[in-house]
């Protein structure tokens, strides 16, 4: 492979975003798993706290899942009373989800935790380091998105 062809990993934009991500799904792991919550669990509860009446397949899109396995985490979470779902859907198949007290109650705390470490992880950028970083990712998701 040519040298103008070859990827290094150190300086590699890809593999230290992956590295970052990993790092921030262990963290985040690591504050979750006391409470008996996994990424997905919270990103659900927390989508439908930004975006009520989410049908499973947009907190699917949303937690980055299969629809299969939200399906069957949101049959735990209304089994653990989390959230409601109607029986029967109104309209079509979609079953609108909301987040009930004690989901909202175990999202407080999941939020603080989940914020404790983003703070942490931007512990050593400043204001406009952090706009800016913001601003960078946002374009390299619609540049990988766009057609």
């Amino acid at each position: 492979m040519a040298q103008a062809d070859s990827i290094h990993l150190d300086t590699s934009l890809g593999y230290l975003l992956k590295e970052a991500s990993s790092a921030l799904r262990q963290a985040m792991e690591e504050v979750l798993r006391p409470m008996g919550m996994s990424i997905t669990h919270y990103s659900c509860l927390e989508l439908l706290a930004q975006r009520a009446g989410l049908s499973n397949s947009e907190l699917a899109r949303g937690a980055f899942v299969t629809r299969q396995s939200m399906n069957v985490l949101l049959r735990s979470l209304e089994q653990d009373g989390e959230v409601l779902r109607p029986a029967k859907a109104e309209v079509g198949r979609v079953l609108p989800t909301q987040l009930t007290d004690l989901g909202r109650e175990r999202l407080r705390a999941a939020t603080a935790a989940v914020r404790s470490v983003e703070v942490r992880m931007l512990s050593g950028l400043d204001e406009a380091e952090r706009d800016q970083a913001l601003v960078s990712l946002r374009k390299m998701v619609r540049a990988l998105q766009a057609d």
